[in-house]
C-alpha cells in the first residue's frame, strides 16, 4: 500500500513538472496509470469521479506538504488546470565552506543502520554534484573520536516512520517490574537516545497521558493503527525534557549507594561524592530522579542501595521481576 502511494505521488509530480501547460484533473486522471486502474478513464461513473477527486486532492496536498510548488491556473473557458514550474521548484545554488561540509559529513557518519546511512550518503552525493568543493572530504576524519548512534532494536525503524508520518501504533511492552508484556496503544511523538538506550515519547491512549517507552522493552512487532492523533503533539524541547525526566536525567534528590571498586564508571561520573569503604567497595552519593532504579538494576550485584528506602525497595522489586523471568 505504501509503495503504491509513493509511486502514484511520484508519477503525479513528474506529470506536473514535465508539462508545459496546465493539466486538468481529467487529463491527469487519464495520464497516471494508478488513477486509471483505480477509477477508470475520466468519463467514468459519477461515483468513481467523486472517489478520484478525493484521492487527487489528498495527493496534491501531500505533494505540497513535501515541498512541491503546485500552481492552479484557470483557463479562459473556466477549466481548472495544474502544473509545477521547474523554476519554482529548483533550489538555489548551494555553497558550503569547509566547516559546513565537515559538519554535514560528521552528521552522516553518526548513523550506522543501513536505512539512514544510505539516505545520508545520497544527500552528500547530491551536495557534491551541486558544487561542494572538490578539496573538501565530508567523510574525512575530523577528530580522534568518531560519534556513532547504534540502533539494535527492531522497533526503531517502524517507530521512526510512525513519528514522521504522525501514525498511531500498537505494541507489546514489558515494564521492568512486570513479568509479562502488555499491549500499549500510543501516538508516537519522537525518539531520543539517552545513555546508549533509545526511548519513545508519546501519548498513551489507554492511560490518557504522555509516557516514555524504552525500545529494548518492546516485544514483537510494532503495528500501525488507523485514525488521527487525539492529543496535541508538543514541541521538540518539551519531548526531550519528557524523555530526560522519565529516563532519570532530571534529579531533585540524592541517593547513597555502595558500588564495587573498579565497577560502575557511569555512576562514578555522575557522583557528587565518592568515599572508599575498603573491602573492595566505595560509597557514592548520586543524583536521584525518576528512572534511577531501572538504571541501577543494570549494574546487578555491583550496586547496593543504602538510601532512600523507597529507591532500595524499587530496585529490589525490579530484581525480583527479572528473577521471575
Amino acid at each position: 500500500m505504501a509503495i503504491a502511494k509513493a509511486e502514484r505521488l511520484m508519477n503525479l509530480a513528474l506529470c506536473l513538472l514535465g508539462t508545459r501547460r496546465p493539466l486538468s484533473k481529467r487529463e491527469l486522471r487519464d495520464s497516471i496509470e494508478a488513477y486509471v486502474e483505480a477509477f477508470g478513464p475520466g468519463n467514468g461513473a459519477s461515483g468513481s469521479d467523486d472517489s478520484f477527486n478525493r484521492m487527487f486532492e489528498r495527493d496534491k496536498d501531500d505533494l505540497r506538504e513535501l515541498g512541491l510548488v503546485i500552481e492552479t491556473v484557470e483557463s479562459l473557458d473556466g477549466e481548472i488546470g495544474y502544473m509545477a514550474r521547474r523554476d519554482s521548484n529548483r533550489l538555489p545554488p548551494i555553497t558550503l565552506d569547509a566547516e559546513e561540509a565537515a559538519a554535514l559529513g560528521l552528521a552522516a557518519k553518526v548513523w550506522q543502520q543501513a536505512r539512514l546511512a544510505g539516505a545520508a550518503s545520497g544527500a552528500l552525493q547530491k551536495l557534491r554534484a551541486a558544487g561542494l568543493p572538490e578539496d573538501v572530504d565530508p567523510y574525512g576524519s575530523h577528530g580522534a573520536l568518531e560519534p556513532r548512534i547504534p540502533v539494535h532494536e527492531a522497533a526503531f525503524e517502524p517507530l521512526m516512520l510512525a513519528c514522521r508520518d504522525r501514525r498511531p501504533v500498537a505494541f507489546d511492552y514489558r515494564k521492568a517490574t512486570a513479568a509479562h508484556p502488555e499491549q500499549r496503544h500510543v501516538e508516537p511523538w519522537a525518539l531520543e537516545c539517552w545513555r546508549g538506550h533509545w526511548y519513545l515519547a508519546g501519548w498513551d491512549r489507554d492511560r490518557g497521558a504522555e509516557r516514555v517507552f524504552r525500545l529494548s522493552r518492546i516485544t514483537g512487532k510494532v503495528r500501525s493503527r488507523g485514525g488521527r492523533y487525539t492529543a496535541p503533539v508538543p514541541d521538540v524541547v518539551t519531548v526531550r525534557e519528557t524523555v530526560a525526566s522519565w529516563a532519570g536525567e532530571i534529579a531533585d534528590r540524592s541517593a547513597r549507594i555502595r558500588l564495587r571498586a573498579g565497577a560502575g564508571y557511569p555512576l562514578r561520573a555522575k557522583a557528587t561524592s565518592v568515599r572508599e569503604l575498603g573491602d573492595g567497595w566505595d560509597e557514592l552519593e548520586i543524583p536521584y530522579g525518576h528512572g534511577l532504579d531501572a538504571w541501577l538494576v543494570e549494574f546487578g550485584p555491583d550496586v547496593v542501595v543504602l538510601e532512600p528506602a523507597e529507591l532500595r525497595a524499587d530496585v529490589v522489586d525490579r530484581l525480583r521481576a527479572v528473577a521471575k523471568g
